[in-house]
């Protein structure tokens, strides 16, 4: 994989792309029953990119129809191990060498600079399937030691027909992160994208077939949420449903479940992560420059983004006034298809919106802004938000409170442990945190304080597939990555044998 192309060169090969718009289902594309579309547009220029088929309620029924099909003839479930994790390792194996279509097409779908897609997004991709593939036969139940007279034995199925919705903002790292295990565990998937970047999406499910992957096991359905995604999450056929995005659309899940089979439910709804800087930090210079990433990176549009910045008062005037000199020189706004690029724009110009209204928000509350405004030469028509960094905030303010969702972080001056301690944990949320020290002892003790499912020291972000990645409280329920995560797409299976 390589990003080494010019700007007029990746523009160039964007213009030959073949968008395929169809829902795939039973191992082809196919249009919507309503023959209806919905318009996928690029972020960073507004133009249209295809008009993709609209699955609803119908098409729902057809895709979990045809993985049911799937599940009870075993023609994945009942595959020897090895031979599933061939096929995962050979899709894998695609994905590297359509490497450079799948990063323009979510380049032009999101809005990511196509360095992230070569650089962060697809490596993970790649290893994520991998990883998950050299699982499969790991999986070991057990004998137990019971009475002579009986045999027990404790062993892990696969669940049946899993249901995945997955988010924008790493649409298709996001997808494999959910469709690795679950494939892996035998299971067959009905994946619903997000429907502001779904392009990448039905590009893998071709490539999973064309590993040797059974036609019918992996199927999508684009569509709108409250239309696809309700209809999933009600569906009576599927066994679980999987789902990244918001706190409030994870609530609905959680209450389709219950109005239909009582299906499983896996939830990771965000964060409003705090970012600790204690007085003894080693090097003050990398960690503002990580501060900066945490909030910056993919413009912000990360459920884990470090948007509190909880900074001891002995360093807080020195660290807003690196921050935005490192942030202007690390960070700037450009057209995605640039190599140069460090920050594209947010997916849509409904989450530009929304992002906007929340900055105006925390402006009338009383925050100060402190970094400067857009470049210029920027497309007037693409969702551009420039990086921006709020000073003089309180606690109960919405932008300290309410995941934002863009490239906006807050300040806030702490005097104390206790105290940094206690503003980091005041939050509905609680997804990730980092803290900065040098000290080892306050390193164990702030990090067994902190109520967040990945605690990071002297890093942010940082993270390999050994990693469970999920939080507490209203961030969610589950854990991706790491081998838990393929257990929980399978269930677990008691049988006692009388020997007597």
């Amino acid at each position: 994989m390589t990003a080494a192309l010019t700007h007029p060169a990746w523009q160039a090969r964007a213009a030959r792309l073949d968008i395929a718009t169809g829902l795939f289902i039973e191992g082809q594309y196919v249009a919507a029953l309503s023959n209806e579309t919905f318009d996928c547009i690029n972020p960073a220029t507004g133009a249209l990119l295809a008009r993709m088929a609209r699955g609803q309620a119908a098409d729902v029924d057809r895709a979990v129809a045809s993985c049911l099909a799937a599940w009870r003839d075993g023609r994945w479930a009942k595959q020897a191990p090895r031979t599933r994790a061939a096929v995962l390792l050979k899709w894998a194996d695609l994905v590297e060498a359509h490497s450079e279509e799948l990063a323009l097409l979510e380049t032009l779908d999101m809005g990511k600079p196509i360095s992230d897609m070569f650089n962060i997004d697809l490596p993970e991709v790649l290893k994520t399937i991998r990883y998950f593939a050299e699982c499969i036969d790991k999986i070991e139940g057990a004998v137990t030691h019971t009475d002579p007279s009986a045999l027990h034995t404790i062993t892990h199925e696969p669940l049946g027909v899993v249901g995945a919705i997955t988010p924008w903002n790493y649409p298709m790292l996001m997808a494999v992160w959910k469709l690795a295990p679950i494939l892996a565990a035998g299971n067959c998937v009905v994946l619903k994208p997000a429907e502001q970047a779904p392009l990448t999406c039905t590009r893998l499910a071709q490539l999973f077939v064309d590993a040797g992957g059974p036609a019918g096991v992996f199927n999508v359905v684009n569509g709108m949420g409250a239309e696809a995604g309700k209809a999933l999450a009600l569906h009576m056929d599927v066994d679980k449903i999987t789902f990244t995005g918001s706190t409030a659309v994870g609530k609905l899940l959680l209450g389709y479940a219950g109005q239909s089979n009582m299906k499983r439910v896996a939830l990771e709804t965000g964060g409003k992560s705090p970012q600790i800087f204690m007085p003894d930090l080693y090097d003050f210079d990398a960690a503002v420059d990580r501060a900066i990433g945490g909030i910056l990176d993919n413009a912000g549009q990360v459920c884990n983004a470090g948007s509190r910045l909880l900074v001891h008062r002995s360093l807080h005037d020195r660290f807003v006034a690196r921050f935005v000199e490192r942030a202007a020189t690390l960070y700037q706004p450009g057209d995605p298809l640039d190599p140069a690029t460090t920050m594209g724009p947010l997916v849509s110009q409904a989450q530009r919106a929304n992002v906007q209204a929340r900055i105006s928000r925390a402006l009338e509350q009383g925050a100060t802004q402190v970094l400067p405004a857009l470049a210029a030469g920027l497309n007037a028509a693409g969702a551009y938000v420039a990086p921006t960094l709020f000073t003089h905030v309180r606690q109960d303010m919405a932008i300290v409170q309410e995941e934002t969702f863009g490239p906006v972080a807050s300040v806030q001056a702490f005097d104390t442990e206790a105290e940094a301690i206690a503003l980091a944990n005041d939050s509905v949320y609680g997804l990730a945190a980092s803290v900065w020290t040098a000290d080892l002892k306050t390193a164990h003790r702030m990090g067994a304080a902190l109520q967040a499912g990945v605690v990071w020291v002297n890093c942010f972000g940082d993270g390999d597939m050994t990693q469970p990645f999920g939080g507490y409280k209203q961030s969610g329920n589950s854990r991706d990555k790491y081998k838990d995560s393929l257990l929980s797409y399978l269930q677990t299976k008691s049988t006692w044998i009388n020997l007597a």
